[in-house]
């Protein structure tokens, strides 16, 4: 049985098809992500239609200049299918909102997360040294997620000792992409969680393609033969870490 921790239902061309073919793929649970106000109403319906689908709620750092409100107002009233605060954190590779905004929204999502006994889903592209700084000058949740970890070892090893859990994509099946690779070697089995994050990032042999949950295996096989485990191994550690993780039932 797998976890995709991280997939996008309801983007466009991800719908409940996707949640049945995860399924007959062995992926028996799935975290589907906001990224603003609809997006995470989105995936709370998601959520509320299957079982074994929970949702989280946040402000990508895209759509930082929008302001917390909207996902703050979702928040506010308690759902027991909504297990996170985010995708948030900072990306200045595309910089679509500026970062003064991206690191405003950051803190505000780490200190909902915190208040509300959530967990934090971090996103962070070429923004290591100020996403590390404020998550050391922040009140941290209990249990914090870097998503779709696009880091090194080194990156890796400071997330790790401030009590990271640390999730892989597609990214780990790519050729060229051996810090990925390394950091996924460097990883405590008990802290390492997969995800697609679909649509995007498609896992070889599907790169190119729309991703879908149901390929999140692809990702966990390729984790294995880095880690030199069984997939067996590495579907049982992430589906207990994602229980964990997430408070997700067993």
């Amino acid at each position: 049985m797998w976890t995709d921790s991280h997939c996008h239902l309801g983007y466009e061309g991800v719908g409940d098809d996707a949640v049945s073919e995860a399924r007959r793929a062995g992926v028996t649970r799935m975290v589907t992500i906001g990224t603003d106000a609809v997006t995470s109403e989105r995936a709370i319906e998601a959520a509320r239609r299957h079982e074994d689908v929970y949702a989280t709620v946040g402000l990508h750092p895209h759509e930082a200049s929008e302001g917390v409100g909207g996902v703050a107002a979702l928040l506010a009233a308690p759902d027991a299918k909504v297990v996170g605060v985010g995708e948030c954190g900072l990306d200045y590779y595309y910089e679509h909102s500026p970062r003064r905004a991206q690191r405003a929204a950051f803190e505000a999502q780490i200190e909902m997360a915190a208040g509300l006994d959530l967990t934090l889903v971090i996103h962070t592209r070429d923004a290591w040294d100020d996403t590390f700084a404020i998550l050391a000058a922040a009140r941290l949740p209990e249990r914090w997620i870097v998503h779709c970890f696009s880091g090194g070892p080194e990156e890796a090893q400071r997330a790790l000792e401030m009590g990271a859990y640390l999730s892989f994509s597609g990214i780990v099946t790519f050729k060229k992409a051996a810090e990925v690779q390394a950091a996924a070697r460097l990883c405590p089995l008990d802290r390492l969680l997969v995800e697609t994050d679909t649509p995007y990032l498609a896992p070889v042999p599907h790169r190119g393609r729309p991703n879908r949950p149901a390929w999140v295996s692809l990702v966990g096989a390729a984790v294995a033969d880095i880690k030199a485990l069984t997939a067996e191994e590495v579907a049982r550690a992430t589906w207990d870490n994602a229980t964990a993780a997430f408070r997700l039932p067993a």
